[in-house]
């Protein structure tokens, strides 16, 4: 163990699981990604037992006919006792597992086989329901359940449990970072020899009322009152961009010590060569006005990568779609890259932001981003940002606007920036 541990291995990708507005599946996420759908739509009647008719945001990201699907990897008496970002979470953890062609009794010690996944928020649908409870009913209507079914690490507990996964788990807890942060501990826990294969990703499920009011009141989200078509409403980096729009999914990874991967013949869609972290130390909500954490954090993930900044093909940005957040990246990546980003030079780094065809993930947003930058890779295709028709004068870059290209490159890397002021960045090779 201790020889393993003093090595530094190289990361595979060997599984991918995606479920999230654009598909239930993979192939079905990937495909829409590229041919520029949206995944937007309006939240219908009655959602989750809630009305959104007078709620001035009714539209959301939702992920679609699912049930079907989880009731073949989750039974009933499961779904009782967990919430809707776990059942995600077994969705795209059990396709990823399936995908790597790993099982249940391969790699037989399973002592080096670890589970980290990344939330934001948990299962808030299910303490808002229990405080109705409580209100209503009295304490003894409480269910025995709520914690269990709600608290952030529960994902990787579920997963450990049915795959039986016995090297560590838990959760990243840190805004829209967390699934990034989770990739990037996972990345390294296999690369210093402390695990040799690793379920890593994020999970999130709460358009509720209660989550799209405080968004909303926080001025974060792009109001239905002036956009009545929902696909048009997320348009990262373009003028009349006016907030991001919540949604779900989960997006989970198979990593894999590339010399395993390949002694097994694995499927390897690339691999994860270095990763950033930094703090803003700056404010609750908002980017440090000149983006030093975000600046920071992209240089960081590079030195570990070890790699040039002019061997970044593509750059898949954090682009939430507010005002704030895109002109900042914006200025980060013109701060870093320099020339490289500036389209006069026709060897330029590509740009996108496909929060504008999933919606904004929250803590499921890091993971589902750095799937795509690695099938980016795989495929040589750059998905675009779509509704990008008024270009923001102050965002000036080449954002891949409204249609995917065709594109050799060898490096990709993946924004995150999160509430509280987390800055995490992910490093992609081809293979």
């Amino acid at each position: 163990m201790k020889q393993e541990q003093n090595k530094k291995h190289r990361v595979a990708v060997t599984g991918i699981g995606l479920v999230n507005p654009l598909g239930n599946d993979t192939n079905t996420v990937w495909n829409n990604l590229i041919a520029g759908k949206s995944g937007i739509s309006f939240l219908p009647d009655n959602f989750w037992g809630q009305n959104y008719k007078e709620f001035p945001y009714n539209f959301a990201g939702l992920v679609k006919n699912e049930q079907e699907i989880l009731n073949n990897y989750f039974d009933l008496a499961k779904q009782r006792k967990s919430d809707r970002f776990i059942h995600l979470a077994m969705i795209a953890g059990y396709q990823a597992i399936q995908d790597s062609k790993l099982t249940k009794n391969y790699p037989e010690n399973r002592t080096r086989f670890g589970c980290m996944l990344g939330v934001g928020v948990g299962g808030i649908k299910t303490i808002e329901d229990s405080l109705k409870d409580l209100i209503s009913s009295g304490p003894k209507k409480v269910s025995p359940f709520l914690i269990p079914r709600s608290i952030s690490n529960q994902a990787a507990g579920w997963l450990s449990m049915d795959f039986n996964l016995q090297g560590q788990i838990g959760a990243m807890v840190n805004a829209c970072s967390s699934s990034a942060d989770a990739l990037g501990f996972a990345f390294r826990t296999i690369r210093d020899g402390y695990a040799d294969y690793m379920l890593s990703g994020g999970a999130e499920s709460c358009v509720t009322q209660l989550a799209i009011s405080a968004f909303g009141n926080m001025r974060a989200l792009c109001s239905s009152k002036n956009f009545n078509d929902p696909t048009k409403a997320s348009r990262p980096f373009d003028k009349d961009r006016e907030g991001f729009v919540l949604s779900e999914g989960a997006a989970i990874l198979v990593l894999e010590r590339l010399d395993l991967a390949q002694a097994r013949n694995a499927k390897i869609y690339g691999e994860i060569i270095g990763y950033g972290a930094t703090a803003d130390a700056y404010h609750i909500t908002a980017m440090h006005p000149e983006g030093l954490g975000a600046q920071q954090a992209i240089t960081i993930a590079l030195d570990d990568a070890n790699i040039n900044l002019k061997d970044i093909g593509y750059i898949n940005a954090h682009g939430t779609s507010t005002q704030m957040n895109d002109k900042l990246e914006t200025l980060v990546l013109k701060k870093v890259f320099g020339s490289h980003v500036s389209p006069d030079n026709i060897n330029h780094a590509h740009i996108s932001s496909t929060k504008s065809m999933t919606g904004h993930l929250l803590g499921a947003a890091g993971a589902t981003e750095a799937a795509f930058s690695i099938l980016a890779l795989k495929n040589q295709i750059l998905p675009p940002t779509i509704n990008l028709e008024n270009q923001d004068p102050e965002c000036d870059l080449d954002y891949t606007p409204n249609k995917a290209i065709s594109k050799s490159f060898d490096y990709a890397i993946s924004n995150s920036f999160g509430f509280g002021g987390g800055n995490s960045v992910l490093v992609f090779k081809k293979f």
